[in-house]
């Protein structure tokens, strides 16, 4: 298999491909940023991206993920992450972690988080909560791994072996009990993560996210639960996904959602008993990448400590 990273840096396209798409231009190697992971089901782990989410829920939150995406195309990428936060004493602040591992073709990306917020109660059901976050990331890439389509390159010469950059991000997260709005950079470093001989391979810029949601009764049984998720990057296609779920009797979760001119998903989840979440999606790609690939799948499991506080955000909806 030859790889080639596209101006969707995330993207691991087989060499057939690129005549097809017309990428050929890109053989240099040279691209000008790389995205950070996508998840379906973004929703449930909000504070990988918004650090002011912490401690919003008042108790303590538990969320692990794993993304296979592309299922069938060799180097596509696979992601692991999972994130932990609560509220100290003083409900104000919320502190938490969250630990990001990513394989795409030959890079390895692993990242840890530490996430701070403070919040205000602006009214006896609306609070709006600031966020710090700061962390590492460790960056390897293996050359050996893969055919390249110029293997004599000598930015390909030398692998990168946990190269270490630092993350710092923050964000502003503004809820009531029944709807949510957040505004985030998760990372305000930028760094060249291939820079041999003054190239650049792969790039990170400042990326911008919006996101919210609210959560209809439409009877006693059932709630409708909208949210989206907007991205921003420099150079790179504008990302917006939108979702729509149901819940059925607090317990059972089904919907879909559409990210665009890239993908549609199917969402299901489940409380297994009080606290205890498991959720599942699959992506269909309406890129031409559709053709060498099987979908994406993406499971969650989130276990959140019940409370005795009713005036908070039910973490079935947030």
């Amino acid at each position: 298999m030859i790889y080639i990273v596209t101006p969707k840096a995330r993207k691991v396209v087989p060499l057939v491909k690129l005549f097809i798409i017309g990428l050929i231009s890109l053989l240099s190697f040279k691209m000008t940023a790389q995205q950070e992971a996508q998840y379906t089901q973004y929703m449930y782990n909000t504070s990988s991206i918004n650090p002011a989410y912490v401690g919003s829920l008042g108790t303590l939150d538990i969320v692990g993920s794993y993304r296979d995406q592309w299922t069938g195309l060799d180097g596509a990428p696979v992601t692991q992450n999972f994130g932990i936060h609560s509220p100290l004493r003083n409900d104000n602040i919320g502190v938490g972690l969250n630990i990001q591992n990513e394989t795409i073709g030959p890079a390895k990306e692993f990242n840890a988080v530490a996430n701070f917020s403070y919040t205000i109660r602006l009214s006896p059901s609306t609070k709006l909560a600031f966020g710090l976050g700061a962390g590492v990331n460790l960056y390897d890439v293996d050359f050996s791994k893969g055919q390249f389509l110029n293997p004599n390159d000598m930015l390909l010469m030398q692998n990168i072996d946990k190269r270490v950059t630092p993350i710092i991000g923050a964000g502003t997260y503004l809820y009531g009990e029944k709807w949510y709005v957040g505004l985030s950079v998760p990372d305000f470093k930028t760094d060249d993560l291939y820079d041999n001989m003054d190239q650049s391979l792969a790039k990170e810029e400042i990326q911008y996210y919006l996101i919210g949601g609210y959560v209809f009764d439409l009877n006693p049984m059932i709630k409708f639960k909208p949210a989206f998720l907007a991205k921003y990057q420099t150079d790179y296609p504008f990302v917006v996904d939108v979702s729509a779920n149901f819940l059925y009797n607090d317990r059972f979760t089904l919907g879909a959602s559409y990210r665009y001119d890239d993908a549609v998903s199917g969402l299901a989840g489940v409380e297994v008993f009080q606290g205890f979440f498991i959720g599942y999606s699959y992506d269909y790609s309406l890129t031409d990448l559709s053709d060498y690939n099987s979908g994406s799948h993406e499971i969650v499991l989130r276990f959140t400590l019940p409370t005795k506080l009713k005036k908070i955000n039910s973490p079935r909806f947030f």
